[in-house]
């Protein structure tokens, strides 16, 4: 039996950031993460576009909003201390037909309120910023920016461990249940200091391990681990995979910053865009289509569990009515390259085919009540032993830190106590 003072399960950048901040807050004790794959950030961290967004889009006081910002700035001060560089190239959203422009205005005074720095501009603005954008107004944001959430989470996995406390790879959680210790004493035989009497213990396929407090961070496997701590989740998940194509390197001048189209609030996602990464790479997308595997990051990959849950859950079919005529879009897209290069050539007109190479695609853990809604903001709920991170969907990457300091915020008067 391992024993740590809090267990988090899922190492990915929501994870390692929450037990980073724990081990901010109480430096003395010891924290394990557990993660079912063999290294850190495998899913969607490690297939995230890099973004640093700045919660323009987000309703202004929601949880998005509000982490969003503090956790840019939180996220950009980070990497100044660790020597991680992040480049805050600028973004443009355009709009490109009239009937965009009163989209633009409310996304526009929106970005006002969540206090991001944002301005108004016109077709020559545009074509200053980005030459071969096209669009009749759009809207600058300078402080946008993009870095790799990959390297991000090894170095807060080398401070866990730099700090006494472990990843533990290769340990997918089977089972969470509490236990009541004979013995007494306010430590465990390993120096941990959590309750004397009772302890929360999640069994895995790497061995036992106990804790005073557990925190749910597995992203596609939230819902899951949700119900492994006795809970019934407020929504399931439900994958979509976001497939996306890659400018070769004599098409990328094309691109200069981060291309967004202005989005369309009968959508439930934000549309193709264009994304430069830090190490250079413009990538294009996503096309957003239901996975047939929560963790299926190819269109042949098909995991029948995971498949006949989804097909099998209210929620999917009333969303499914909802949306069907734009699902159906994108699922044409995927299979038609030039149907994707149409949606492209919106924004960029001077894209081709031939300056379009597949890239790895990503799968977002979309939760999805049982009327069909999907939920749009962070979602946190708790039990006396266990925290569930149930829904934290884009920007999670970017207020990572910010969430994981709003979970040890509910994990304090357990362990101040």
């Amino acid at each position: 039996m391992h024993e740590s003072d809090l267990i988090i399960i899922g190492g990915g950048i929501v994870g390692l950031a929450t037990a980073y901040r724990f081990l901010e807050r109480y430096p003395g004790k010891r924290v394990t993460v557990v993660e079912k794959e063999a290294g850190i950030a495998r899913h969607q961290t490690g297939r995230n576009s890099g973004v640093l967004h700045t919660g323009i889009y987000y309703r202004p006081g929601s949880l998005k909003a509000i982490n969003c910002r503090a956790g840019k700035q939180a996220m950009e001060d980070f990497c100044r201390r660790e020597n991680i560089p992040f480049v805050l190239c600028g973004k443009i959203i355009v709009a490109t037909e009239t009937s965009e422009l009163a989209r633009l205005e409310l996304l526009l005074e929106r970005g006002a309120k969540n206090g991001v720095v944002c301005e108004r501009i016109g077709p020559e603005r545009i074509r200053e910023l980005e030459p071969h954008a096209a669009g009749i107004a759009g809207i600058h944001i300078p402080e946008a920016g993009v870095v790799d959430y990959g390297q991000v989470c090894q170095r807060l996995a080398d401070i866990i461990t730099a700090r006494g406390s472990q990843v533990v790879t290769n340990a997918r959680a089977t089972a969470i249940r509490r236990d009541t210790l004979r013995a007494t004493g306010s430590a465990s035989a390993s120096g941990a200091t959590g309750s004397a009497s009772a302890r929360a213990i999640v069994e895995t396929t790497a061995g036992e391990f106990a804790a005073q407090q557990i925190v749910n961070c597995a992203g596609l496997q939230s819902d899951h681990v949700t119900k492994l701590s006795g809970v019934k989740p407020s929504a399931m998940i439900v994958p979509f995979r976001g497939e996306f194509y890659a400018l070769r390197e004599e098409a990328r001048h094309l691109v200069r910053m981060l291309i967004y189209p202005v989005p369309d609030p009968n959508y439930p996602f934000l549309g193709v865009h264009f994304t430069r990464r830090i190490n250079g790479l413009v990538e294009c997308g996503p096309n957003a289509v239901l996975a047939f595997a929560r963790e299926g990051y190819r269109n042949t990959t098909v995991n029948f569990r995971d498949l006949a849950e989804t097909l099998t859950y209210p929620g999917f079919w009333r969303l499914a009515r909802r949306y069907w005529k734009i699902g159906a879009s994108e699922m044409y897209r995927s299979f038609s390259k030039p149907a994707f290069v149409r949606a492209l050539q919106r924004l960029v007109p001077a894209i081709e085919s031939r300056f379009l190479d597949w890239a790895p695609a990503g799968v977002r853990a979309q939760a999805v009540g049982r009327d069909g809604a999907m939920l749009d903001d962070f979602v946190i709920d708790e039990t006396d032993r266990v925290v569930n991170v149930e829904n934290a969907p884009s920007p999670a990457a970017t207020a990572a830190l910010n969430i994981g300091k709003l979970v040890v915020d509910r994990l304090v008067p357990r362990f101040d106590s």
